[in-house]
């Protein structure tokens, strides 16, 4: 018996070895790019023509590593299935992509090396970021954006997170969501997202519970230590938190989203309000 269930666990492991990878096409053109970006590291730097006098020759510094990212940015897929993102993700045309796909299953594809820029953040902004891609690790979630997201999922995407912040000292406070970076173009991940969990494990930052108990009004014109600050309003403390401003509505709807879930539109409650002045001072 012993013999038969060994001959069959051999045969199951080498027919899993002969399952055709259907990205195997993509999966060249992966490596042929990162052929092209590793000649391009490996050529000796020059000068723009006719710039500068001349050096007599070229000295190389011996003290350097590659750039490292220092902010991850999480979304939902919006689409239906991790084969589709998947496919989307390898479609020259479409012209989007992330470091890591999660499916709801919890299944993760790890798709871009860390260090290489990802095409995930588009048009966005965070503090004086305006960058995003060229300093962020993307995460895409298998989730059309109107449902809870699956236990399995969340579990591994707190390992992925968990790597990535140990690799990269990535800071608490730089676990952030698309809908927080590009406010006026998105919301993902929706506000079913769990973001107080995140925040509990060290990926991202989380209002004092005590807030939800004060009844005073929220002090807009006192800082940390009581000190007046007369130009501090909703829109700075916004601003200061990293959300950009130029479309206060926008802005507002992002932070309650990810701060405030149960609440919708672009009106601050005076819970919001304590929300927001509690957070602002957790980002000075």
């Amino acid at each position: 018996m012993r013999k038969k269930q060994a001959v069959l666990a051999a045969l199951a492991l080498l027919a899993t070895g002969c399952v055709r990878n259907p990205y195997a096409a993509t999966n060249k053109v992966y490596k042929r790019q990162t052929r092209d970006l590793a000649r391009q590291l490996r050529a000796q730097p020059t000068l723009p023509a006719d710039s500068l006098p001349p050096a007599p020759y070229w000295a190389g510094t011996v003290n350097f590593n590659l750039r490292k990212p220092n902010y991850v940015i999480i979304h939902h897929t919006a689409q239906h299935s991790t084969a589709q993102t998947i496919k989307t993700f390898t479609l020259v045309k479409t012209q989007v992509s992330a470091h890591y796909v999660i499916g709801r299953d919890g299944q993760t594809f790890h798709m871009l090396n860390d260090y290489l820029r990802a095409w995930h953040g588009g048009a966005a902004r965070w503090g004086n970021v305006t960058d995003i891609n060229s300093v962020s690790i993307g995460i895409e979630l298998d989730n059309d954006g109107t449902e809870p997201f699956q236990e399995a999922q969340l579990a591994s995407l707190l390992k992925v997170l968990g790597s990535l912040k140990k690799n990269y000292n990535i800071p608490a406070a730089n676990f952030l969501g698309h809908g927080d970076i590009a406010p006026t173009r998105k919301n993902d991940p929706s506000a079913l997202f769990p973001w107080q969990r995140l925040a509990q494990r060290g990926f991202g930052l989380w209002y004092d519970a005590a807030v939800l108990t004060d009844t005073t009004a929220a002090p807009f014109a006192t800082d940390s230590l009581g000190l007046p600050l007369p130009g501090l309003t909703p829109r700075e403390a916004l601003r200061i938190i990293g959300y950009d401003t130029q479309d206060l509505n926008a802005a507002i709807a992002a932070f309650k989203r990810h701060f405030v879930p149960g609440e919708t539109g672009s009106e601050l409650t005076e819970l919001d309000r304590r929300i927001l002045v509690n957070l602002y001072r957790k980002f000075l």
